[in-house]
């Protein structure tokens, strides 16, 4: 029952569209009608606000790390499961219709709660790939597809398995920047869709 309660906490957590109720709050309307339609820090910051673009960089991120951090005070599996809940929440947020992010910010908090090495290493090459290649798509995907290799090789074994379910999910959402990549026309960070 506990785990249940848990994964509810999370996926609701998870469904907060921070991206969304910044940019409505701050005037700009609504984030999904520009660039990608995407609720994310990435869509966030092609209005030009880099602080708003950095705060929900910040609370997306918040809300996995903070769901997983609260997880662990129940145990070794809850973790886990919580982290999936909460990530899942960031995708299909049940307030927007279940059309939601693409978990990068959510995924890393998740990393960063379940083991802080193993998150740091994630979000490093996040930032070293963006910084070379200026494409946010291209860090994410590099940074979620090395997850695992370092949960392993650092010796978290359940956080692998949890990693590889988050890395798969975030391939998926992002198949049309994968198609965008390969065609040459995937716009660079900061840059008007």
């Amino acid at each position: 029952m506990t785990i249940i309660i848990l994964c509810l906490f999370g996926y609701l957590l998870g469904s907060i569209p921070f991206g969304l109720i910044l940019t409505r709050y701050a005037g700009l309307g609504d984030i999904r009608s520009i660039g990608s339609g995407n609720i994310g820090a990435t869509n966030v910051l092609r209005t030009g606000n880099k602080k708003l673009a950095a705060a929900t960089l910040f609370l997306d991120g918040f809300k996995g790390y903070l769901a997983v951090l609260i997880a662990w005070q129940f145990g070794d599996v809850a973790p886990y499961v919580v982290g999936l809940a909460v990530f899942l929440g960031h995708l299909f947020p049940i307030w927007l219709g279940f059309k939601g992010g693409k978990g990068v910010a959510t995924g890393l908090g998740v990393l960063l709660a379940g083991s802080f090495p193993v998150g740091l290493i994630s979000c490093a090459t996040w930032l070293v790939i963006a910084f070379l290649m200026r494409t946010s798509s291209t860090a994410a995907l590099i940074a979620f597809a090395m997850a695992p290799f370092a949960s392993v090789v650092l010796g978290h074994f359940r956080l692998a398995a949890l990693a590889m379910l988050l890395a798969a999910l975030v391939f998926w959402k992002h198949s049309a920047n994968i198609a965008r990549l390969r065609a040459g026309t995937e716009p660079k960070i900061g840059e008007k869709k």
